[in-house]
């Protein structure tokens, strides 16, 4: 199917394009690594939680506009009330500071990458989707996007910090087969997503990229607690 684009929407969807492209190569792109590799810029590990916590709050902040959206567009009676089961419901996520706090810090990373992994495919899925309403603007379908590359970019990242707390010896190397998508989520975790509406899956998403945010943020301060904690 075609899609028409005035030249505001070009524009637009190539500033985005390229401020992700700028703030992500301090995440995740070739010039800058853990430790040790030739030819690369080495951070230190609060500069790389720095990055990968200021990219996750824009990620939810993203999500939490796109949100708002949804429920102006296609929800305008406010009305769409009840429970919603996430597909992410069967990964256990501490509730609260304290129970985040009690998790080891592989435990700890380990969560953060299982969510950010639950959400690759579904939400590839929901800009497909977001493309074909008519009634969505191109602005709002650039957000959909923007904000599924941003999970991936967000995953290279917070692999970044494990293999550079594995470096320095603060975690074990019980982490090294974590890139891997089957190795942390069930393929039936991908199957629920499918059965959700587009609503409820951005309520989840909204839901889950804060439990990101905050699960950063505690696992910097466990270990780096002299940098802003």
């Amino acid at each position: 199917m075609s899609r028409n684009f005035t030249p505001v929407s070009v524009v637009l969807m190539i500033l985005v394009c390229l401020e992700l492209r700028s703030r992500l190569c301090q995440v995740s792109g070739a010039p800058i690594c853990a430790h040790g590799q030739t030819g690369c810029h080495i951070l230190s590990l609060a500069d790389l939680f720095e990055r990968v916590i200021q990219h996750s709050a824009r990620m939810h902040g993203i999500s939490s506009d796109l949100h708002s959206e949804f429920e102006h567009y296609f929800l305008p009676s406010k009305n769409h009330i009840g429970n919603r089961i996430c597909h992410t419901s069967s990964i256990l996520t501490p509730t609260g500071k304290e129970n985040a706090q009690r998790l080891t810090r592989e435990e700890l990373a380990e969560v953060i990458l299982k969510l950010l992994v639950a959400w690759r495919d579904p939400l590839r899925q929901f800009h497909q989707n977001i493309a074909h309403h008519h009634d969505f603007n191109n602005f709002s379908s650039n957000k959909a996007l923007e904000m599924s590359d941003m999970v991936h970019e967000l995953r290279k990242g917070v692999e970044k910090v494990a293999e550079k707390m594995q470096h320095l010896g603060m975690i074990s190397n019980s982490l090294s087969g974590m890139s891997s998508p089957e190795a942390l989520v069930q393929s039936s975790v991908s199957d629920k997503s499918r059965l959700m509406s587009d609503h409820d899956l951005l309520f989840c998403f909204r839901r889950d990229s804060n439990k990101v945010q905050n699960y950063l943020k505690i696992l910097k301060c466990g270990i780096v607690p002299e940098h802003g904690c």
